[in-house]
């Protein structure tokens, strides 16, 4: 089953377009795990148990994993997800960039070591650096776009032939990078109205929005700018724009929302995991009705 097909059987198996971000800061863990490395993997198994059924996606962040070296314990993780709830997409938040051997070396990382079924990428080294992930069959390969960082116009939005650098990115993944290969955006829930710029130039490009939560994004916005509508739940999530009305309620599709802090430590007690389940439940009850 490709990336795209996956993604839209989680979308109708979870009935939400929430995905749970595992960012998992050991200094802000529960008191009794509180500085632990060795329970990052009891910690993100608790929340992936008791949120796998209300989510269309799972994103380990491999930084929080790499910089305590604790990567078998993300691996471990990864593969109790596939295990344990096979229909929610895998994405692994790595945000490579690269080019040759290297590029391609950073594929099989997130691919066959991590069994992620879609990897974020950096597009700055151009399209030869996202080819290796591009290439490869049945995965999704996510191009960061227009980010959720205050610092991201400083690049993003200088102008390119009269048009920003983040729609020459969104224009690029639509007509050249996904007839290499699945492909997919990150939009940052703090900027709805890129987000809804970008949604008329990818038509039902699936797009992933990191920054409601802990970042302030709002979801209502969020889901008006960038899901998609009835005139175009017909299509593909590589099917050329569509015109879509805006007043019409989305198709719980198109976007995969992120939500990490403020899920994962929602408690930092021992009701760690049902605190987190229950901000989940809040926060894709808060995408539905915004849809």
């Amino acid at each position: 089953m490709s990336f795209y097909q996956r993604l839209n059987a989680a979308w109708d198996r979870s009935g939400s377009m929430l995905c749970v971000g595992l960012d998992p800061d050991v200094a802000r863990f529960p008191t009794a795990m509180h500085g632990s490395v060795d329970a990052i993997e009891e910690f993100c198994k608790a929340i992936v148990d008791t949120t796998g059924d209300l989510v269309c996606a799972f994103k380990p962040q491999i930084a929080y994993f790499a910089a305590v070296g604790a990567e078998k314990q993300l691996e471990n993780i990864c593969e109790y997800i596939r295990a344990k709830f096979p229909d929610v997409v895998l994405i692994l938040d790595a945000k490579r960039g690269d080019i040759g051997d290297t590029a391609a070396l950073y594929a099989r990382e997130a691919f066959s070591r991590y069994g992620a079924d879609a990897v974020t990428v950096n597009p700055y080294l151009g399209t030869d650096s996202l080819e290796p992930f591009l290439a490869t069959p049945d995965k999704g390969t996510i191009v960061l776009c227009r980010t959720s960082n205050a610092g991201s116009s400083e690049f993003q939005s200088l102008e390119v032939d009269g048009e920003p650098v983040y729609l020459r990115v969104a224009r690029t993944a639509a007509t050249k990078w996904r007839t290499i290969g699945e492909c997919a955006l990150v939009v940052g829930a703090t900027y709805p109205d890129e987000l809804a710029r970008v949604r008329a130039i990818v038509g039902d490009m699936p797009i992933l929005v990191p920054g409601i939560g802990a970042q302030g994004g709002d979801i209502n916005a969020v889901v008006r700018a960038g899901a998609s509508r009835p005139s175009s739940s017909a299509a593909t999530p590589t099917s050329p724009p569509a015109t879509r009305a805006s007043t019409a309620p989305s198709t719980n599709r198109g976007l995969i929302i992120n939500s990490s802090r403020a899920i994962l430590y929602a408690s930092d007690g021992a009701n760690f995991a049902t605190a987190a389940r229950d901000v989940a439940l809040a926060t894709r009850a808060a995408i539905n009705a915004a849809s």
